[in-house]
C-alpha cells in the first residue's frame, strides 16, 4: 500500500509537470545527436554501424541513468532539506522497504519514459533501431538501479552541495567513460577492465548489441539485476539510518 501511495503521489507530480519533464529529458540527447551524430559522425562507422546508430543506444543508457537518478534524488532532497516533509514518512508507521520501493520504482518509470522519448527523437533523425523485450528489460534495470542509487545518495547527504559533488565525481565520469560515445574496445585493457565493472557499461553494451546485432548477453542482465538489488537494499538501510 505504501508503494502505491508513493507512486500515485509521484504520478500527480509528473502529470502537473509533464511538459517541463519531457523537454528536459530530450534536450541533452537532441544536442548530442546534432553535435556528435550529425556534426561529427555522419560518415563514421563504429563496430560495423554508422555512428548515429552506434550513438543512440548509448544515449538511451545514459538518459535512463540520469533520469532515474535525478528523478528520485531531486524529490528526496527537496522534501528532506527544504520542505522538511520527508521526516513525516520516516516517523509514520509504514513499511520502509515498500516506501523505498515506491520512490525507486517511480524514478525507474520516469527513466523508461525518457527512453521512449529518445527512440521517438531518433526517428526524427531518420534512425531506426531494433527494440525487443530484452531491450526494455535492460532499460528498466538500468533506470531502477540508478534510481536506487539516487535514493540512497539523497538520504546520505547533508546539503545540496554534497549532491553536486556526487554528480561531479560519480555520475558525470560514468556518462562519458562507460561506452556512451565511443567503443570501449579502443581502451587499454586495464582501463577497460575497471570501466567494465560499472553498471552503465553493461547497459550501454547490452542495448547496443540488441539494437545493432539483435543479440545480448545474459551476464550483463544478471550484473544489472545484482546492482539493482544491492542498491535497493542500501536504500532501505539508508532509510532506517535516517530515522535515527
Amino acid at each position: 500500500m505504501e508503494a502505491v501511495t508513493v507512486l500515485w503521489r509521484e504520478y500527480l507530480f509528473f502529470k502537473r509537470r509533464i511538459g517541463r519533464i519531457t523537454s528536459s529529458a530530450i534536450m541533452s540527447p537532441v544536442l548530442y545527436l546534432i553535435a556528435f551524430g550529425w556534426g561529427f559522425g555522419k560518415d563514421v562507422v563504429v563496430e560495423g554501424a554508422t555512428y548515429m546508430h552506434f550513438l543512440i543506444p548509448g544515449l538511451i543508457a545514459m538518459t535512463t541513468m540520469n533520469t532515474g537518478f535525478n528523478a528520485v534524488s531531486s524529490r528526496i532532497i527537496t522534501s528532506k532539506l527544504f520542505e522538511r516533509s520527508f521526516e513525516y514518512y520516516l516517523t509514520s508507521p509504514i513499511s520502509m522497504p515498500l516506501m523505498s520501493f515506491g520512490y525507486i520504482l517511480s524514478g525507474a518509470l520516469r527513466g523508461i519514459y525518457a527512453s521512449f522519448l529518445i527512440i521517438l527523437v531518433s526517428l526524427l533523425f531518420g534512425v531506426i533501431i531494433k527494440i525487443n523485450f530484452y531491450f526494455l528489460i535492460v532499460c528498466f534495470l538500468n533506470s531502477f538501479l540508478f534510481s536506487a542509487l539516487g535514493y540512497a545518495a539523497a538520504l546520505s547527504i547533508e546539503s545540496h552541495y554534497d549532491m553536486g559533488r556526487f554528480n561531479t565525481y560519480i555520475m558525470t565520469p560514468m556518462s562519458f567513460l562507460c561506452g556512451t560515445f565511443f567503443s570501449l574496445e579502443n581502451l587499454p585493457s586495464a582501463v577497460k577492465s575497471i570501466i567494465g565493472i560499472l553498471p552503465l557499461s553493461h547497459a550501454s553494451a547490452s542495448l547496443r548489441s540488441i539494437a545493432l546485432k539483435g543479440s545480448f548477453s545474459y551476464s550483463s542482465i544478471i550484473v544489472l539485476a545484482v546492482y539493482a538489488v544491492l542498491l535497493y537494499i542500501i536504500g532501505i538501510y539508508m532509510s532506517y539510518k535516517e530515522m535515527k
